[in-house]
């Protein structure tokens, strides 16, 4: 999962005192990267989508990550 840090510095982000313990790769980022047209759409398809109640529950999300993560 990724974090987004804005960092001023000199005192530790909330982001980074919520991680873990372990070793992370940070980089700056001075752009946040565009989206595709195509990409944009998807979103907002999927956004209409979920307004519209046609959304799983997290149950049934988790399972099918779970079954994927298995394969």
């Amino acid at each position: 999962m990724a974090h987004v840090v804005d960092w001023d510095g000199e005192h530790v982000p909330a982001e980074l005192r919520s991680l873990p313990p372990g070793r992370y790769l940070v980089e700056r980022l001075d752009e946040a990267v565009a989206l595709t047209p195509e990409e944009e759409e998807g979103i907002r398809e999927a956004i209409a989508s979920l307004e519209a109640g046609h959304g799983r529950s997290l149950e049934a999300v988790r399972d099918r990550v779970l079954s994927a993560l298995k394969r």
